[in-house]
């Protein structure tokens, strides 16, 4: 859902003045400068289509601080997409809530952009940025013979295999032998972010961490194979992975009598 801004002629962002089709997108409250007041932060950004559309450009974040109502203005270098949402919360274990932005790519890859800040102070940094985290977060995807692929990480030292049995005669036989052997080296994909959550995994505290969902494919988008889930921590400097895992999609139970 979406509001206009209808200030008119004109919205200000701090001193600069914006068009008035600009849409608000998204707005919570929290204190995220740590001096007890309750602060607004704003999505807005710009429908080309109108009211009605469902796409935005020019997404830009405007924080309002609550006591002194000055605006501070975060433009953010991923922003178009869809959906675009806020979620304020404690990630980096100060107390103090920061800014989880969430943008929705809207292509068949399902890939978002993200970012979180933290506002202690008055002062912006940045704590997380999906761009970032694509480059550090790399893996291999191969098939292997007797319908295994695996998926490997150089980089985070990492491997897993995944079982593609149950797939069916009619997929497996574009790839393998009936020995079970590749017919010829085949290699699919793990993309990039498509997923950054919220999740309390200690109940004692009333900070976050986060889940991070890549999907795993074969040789075409549609096929889906599984999913990277990477649980991150912050340890005082950056987010950490604390448990990098594959889950895979379930198959039906086939009764055997």
């Amino acid at each position: 859902m979406s509001w206009q801004l209808y200030e008119y002629p004109h919205q200000r962002f701090g001193t600069n003045t914006v068009s008035s089709t600009i849409f608000l997108l998204d707005m919570k409250q929290a204190d995220i400068n740590g001096d007890g007041l309750l602060d607004t932060v704003f999505l807005y950004g710009n429908k080309p289509d109108g009211a009605s559309g469902i796409f935005a450009d020019n997404i830009t974040l405007v924080i309002q601080d609550g006591y002194s109502h000055q605006r501070t203005v975060v433009n953010l270098k991923d922003n178009a997409g869809y959906n675009a949402r806020l979620f304020l919360g404690d990630f980096n274990k100060d107390r103090i809530a920061d800014i989880l932005v969430n943008i929705d790519s809207g292509g068949s890859g399902g890939y978002i952009s993200a970012y979180i800040y933290s506002f202690r102070d008055n002062h912006l940094r940045e704590l997380f940025d999906s761009e970032a985290y694509n480059r550090q977060y790399k893996f291999n995807v191969n098939y292997e013979d007797y319908y295994k692929v695996s998926i490997g990480s150089p980089q985070l030292d990492v491997l897993f295999i995944i079982d593609i049995s149950n797939k069916g005669a009619d997929y497996l036989s574009q790839y393998y032998n009936d020995n079970g052997k590749l017919k010829s080296p085949v290699q699919g994909e793990v993309l990039a972010l498509g997923g950054l959550y919220p999740i309390v995994t200690d109940l004692q505290s009333s900070s976050y961490d986060l889940i991070a969902l890549q999907r795993i494919i074969g040789t075409i988008n549609a096929d889906t194979l599984g999913y990277i889930q990477n649980l991150l921590t912050w340890d005082g400097t950056t987010f950490i992975s604390s448990r990098l895992m594959v889950s895979i999609p379930p198959t039906k139970l086939i009764a055997l009598y």
